[in-house]
């Protein structure tokens, strides 16, 4: 009997599939540095978050009014009754942001995408402007199913129109749709609000972007979408690296672009759309964090995202400080603040001859 011999054939390095390179020891101790050090500074972000106001509150008195110890009722209730709630806030909100920025980013494989450039805040400014105009909605609290459902409609109507005639979207297709599409928005709002303007004072607040009497009853129903969001974000780092090296390479890899693209939509949604309802449209939180992430840890997909839910918060945290501060005893909103820290910061990158790679 003659036994057949098996031929080895070599496959040509540029058709070989790659995977993401394996982290060298610095590397790997860089990041678990870096992320060391968010959490820290995240600490001192909310500890500031809670004593600074237009009531100073030493850090003593903040942890006696936190744990039950003697402090006056002054300071008792400017932590615990408006600082607290405020602080955990900005702490969700800049998660949903960050980690939002995170994924736009990469499955755009643009480094200036933001959930604001796809039209997802948009799409929730114009879900509440209808909630506020036809069901009379005026409180925080109810504008979050509404700003969802709009986040979800306006981002898959988005990669709809990016897909649309060659059934694939290019990032570049679906950056023009976004931009489109939130003008459009945009104008339709503003025509609601021009149409009675007494009615939408409570929307021109929210639609600023604010911290600012916000509480539980706003927060509480928001915190599973996010915490949805956040989960599906953390999974989706290992296919965002497959997908990185492009759609053909991913599917060899065993990754499903479709699937990764459908539950990129559905954490972008949750999160963007979770941190909209709640504050409002805050810009540039989503487009200067996943920089910063990338900077530190490299283009792993995974560490840019686990950085970004803790990153964002911190610089939101600052923001609303400064915008507790700017206009004592008045106060600023927030999203004017980070507008303000972030027109340079995307200046900068625009003006870069070479931009974090994605």
């Amino acid at each position: 009997m003659k036994r057949e011999e098996r031929k080895n054939v070599s496959v040509p390095a540029s058709v070989r599939p790659r995977s993401t390179p394996r982290p060298t020891t610095a590397r790997r101790a860089a990041r678990w540095t870096a992320l060391v050090v968010a959490l820290a500074l995240l600490a001192v972000a909310v500890i500031a978050s809670l004593a600074i106001g237009s009531l100073p509150v030493p850090p003593a008195s903040v942890w006696a009014a936190l744990t039950g110890g003697h402090v006056s009722a002054a300071d008792a209730a400017a932590v615990v009754d408006l600082r607290l709630p405020r602080t955990v806030i900005g702490l969700a909100v800049g998660a949903g942001l960050g980690g939002a920025g995170a994924i736009v980013q990469a499955v755009t494989r643009n480094p200036l995408a933001d959930p604001g450039i796809l039209g997802v805040t948009s799409g929730a400014g114009f879900a509440v402007a209808l909630a506020v105009a036809a069901a009379g909605v005026t409180a925080p609290a109810g504008y979050l199913w509404f700003a969802l459902a709009g986040a979800l409609l306006t981002t898959v109507a988005v990669f709809a129109i990016g897909s649309a005639g060659t059934g694939r979207a290019r990032p570049e297709q679906l950056l023009l749709a976004g931009v489109a599409l939130s003008a459009v928005l945009a104008g339709i709002v503003s025509a609601i609000q021009l149409s009675a303007p007494r009615r939408f004072e409570t929307l021109q607040v929210w639609a600023a972007g604010s911290l600012r009497d916000r509480d539980w009853n706003t927060l509480v129903p928001a915190l599973p979408v996010l915490a949805i969001g956040a989960i599906l974000a953390i999974a989706l780092g290992g296919p965002l690296n497959a997908l990185a090296l492009g759609e053909d390479r991913a599917v060899a890899l065993g990754s499903s672009v479709t699937r990764t693209r459908i539950v990129s939509i559905a954490a972008v949604t949750l999160l963007a759309g979770g941190a909209t309802a709640i504050a409002g449209p805050i810009a540039f939180v989503g487009l200067m964090i996943p920089h910063v992430a990338r900077w530190l840890t490299g283009p792993d997909q995974r560490w840019i995202i686990a950085l970004s839910l803790v990153l964002a918060p911190i610089l939101l945290l600052i923001a609303d400080i400064a915008a507790r501060l700017v206009l004592w005893p008045g106060e600023a909103p927030v999203g004017l603040v980070t507008a303000f820290l972030g027109a340079p910061a995307l200046i900068a990158l625009v003006r870069r001859g070479r931009v974090s790679g994605l």
